[in-house]
């Protein structure tokens, strides 16, 4: 007896996990791609701003992240605007870390001059400190305009060329981004600058020249038509002789937004094009949608006046001073039990020449104990080269064995001779020769958090004034001897060998 073909188990293949998801992908593209056909006068109609297309974009370029809006980004939408319509051709904005302009300036803005504003023929050199910034905001532009949301918007803005940092499109248009220090080829109607330079190596004043060179020298000859293509360079401060700094003191003529986290009504920002800092009070916050109060102030404990008044007020040097201020030392008269000590030199090297004292040979005494750097002695003198071997000498013993020893070893061979002469003398004491990298001022970035949030204190001593005078008056103070010796004791009791630039 056969068994009816009909009765027989069915052999159809159930559908993968993949596949599954696959068909719902493309289930998900169809009802977008209906829903855009349907409303697309309306969209359109409200991409005509570039707040408005912000808005309409957002799900695409940030689909797991829910838009959070700012009349800061009215702001910087507004100027970018006046770049588009031709009003300005030189435009420098300065705004706090994790304010949107990345993606605002080097993403939005060139795919809503492309598509909503019909000029899909425009060219952008783009650039910022790292390639991975470059690459990272190209590819978001490459997405957005690829995508299926944009292209049945905007069908005439189609790809033949998509790579990972740059692109272009069958009206002529392209993009090509660049890593800052290689802006030397390309031209572009647009050249956006996003940051050029890093927060590790700003304080590098050879590395800060060379960035400031590339931007005078090369940035101009990148466009192509001198009068009429534009330059927009949005960072935040860094230095004062950042490229912003440059573009202020040289008097380039660019029209500057300036927007601080925290709002100081003696720098209240106008521009030319009818802008004005809408805030009212001292301290007005200027994104507390997503940057409130607590957040705001959480995040400036361990980052220190100094990088605040920079990366969050947009003026690279807190209002009353330097990296130090007196009112963060507190001396005391005893020191508690415990901890590790540590006693820094700094060697003297300038010669007497007219006009400039020599510098100091400095040895400083710090303890840590509890959390809490204690500055216990300084030593500190003009000694000729034999006397710092003998002081060198009667400080260590005067210390004892239990006080670890740090000096510098300078470049080179004669450093390296040096250096062992000093380690062949304190033999049988814990010695330390680190070879310094860096600038000053980034070394003692580590000290002045410290201080700044009240764990440095001073051991009442005939030397305290001293100290405080040069500390607090770093780095524009003629000698730096005991600023270099402070951040030496520190950053070795705190990190010891670990330390490296890459740690502040």
């Amino acid at each position: 007896m056969q068994t009816s073909t009909a009765l027989r188990p069915s052999s159809a293949r159930l559908p993968t996990l993949a596949e599954i998801r696959a068909e719902r992908r493309r289930r998900e593209a169809v009802r977008e791609r209906e829903r855009v056909q349907r409303d697309a006068e309306a969209i359109r109609a409200r991409c005509q701003s570039l707040a408005g297309f912000i808005r309409e974009a957002w799900h695409v370029v940030e689909p797991s992240s829910e838009y959070i809006h700012g009349w800061h980004l009215d702001a910087i939408c507004t100027h970018l605007q006046a770049v588009t319509d031709g009003r300005i051709n030189r435009l420098l904005i300065n705004v706090p870390p994790g304010t949107m302009k990345s993606l605002l300036t080097s993403v939005l803005w060139p795919a809503w001059e492309w598509g909503p504003m019909g000029r899909p023929s425009l060219r952008y050199l783009t650039s910022s400190y790292t390639e991975k910034y470059v690459k990272r905001d190209s590819r978001r532009m490459r997405d957005l305009v690829q995508s299926e949301w944009y292209r049945s918007l905007w069908p005439e803005v189609e790809l033949v060329r998509a790579g990972e940092a740059s692109f272009a499109n069958t009206k002529t248009g392209f993009r090509e981004g660049v890593p800052f220090a290689s802006l030397t080829g390309g031209r572009g109607d647009r050249v956006i600058i996003d940051d050029p330079h890093s927060t590790e190596t700003a304080e590098s004043e050879a590395e800060r020249l060379n960035t400031t060179r590339i931007f005078r020298e090369s940035v101009p000859t990148r466009l192509n038509d001198p009068k009429t293509s534009a330059i927009i360079v949005i960072m935040q401060r860094l230095h004062e002789d950042d490229v912003s700094g440059q573009i202020q003191k040289l008097g380039l003529g660019y029209e500057h937004l300036m927007l601080p986290m925290e709002f100081e009504p003696d720098r209240r920002c106008k521009t030319s094009i009818g802008f004005e800092d809408p805030r009212t009070y001292e301290g007005e916050l200027l994104f507390p949608e997503r940057f409130p109060r607590s957040v705001v102030d959480r995040d400036k404990v361990p980052m220190g006046s100094y990088a605040v008044a920079g990366q969050f007020q947009q003026r690279p040097a807190p209002r009353s001073g330097g990296m130090f201020q007196r009112g963060d030392f507190e001396v005391v008269d005893a020191v508690p039990a415990g901890g590790q000590e540590c006693r820094a030199w700094d060697f003297a090297a300038t010669q007497p020449k007219p006009g400039k004292q020599p510098d100091w040979t400095v040895g400083l005494k710090m303890k840590h104990v509890g959390g809490i750097f204690y500055v216990q002695d300084v030593r500190r003198d003009r000694w000729s080269p034999a006397d710092v071997e003998k002081n060198l000498k009667a400080t260590a013993s005067q210390d004892g064995l239990s006080v670890r020893i740090r000096m510098p070893e300078d470049p080179g061979a004669a450093g390296k001779s040096d250096a062992a002469t000093k380690v062949k003398i304190l033999a049988g004491y814990d010695v330390q020769t680190v070879r310094p990298t860096g600038e000053k001022s980034v070394r003692a970035k580590p000290a002045s958090a410290q201080a700044e949030a009240g764990n440095v204190k001073l051991v009442r001593g005939p030397w305290n004034d001293t100290f405080l005078d040069e500390v607090c008056s770093f780095p524009n103070a003629q000698h730096d001897d005991q600023v270099d010796a402070f951040a030496d004791a520190l950053n070795e009791l705190a990190l010891g060998s670990t330390f490296t630039l890459a740690n502040i």
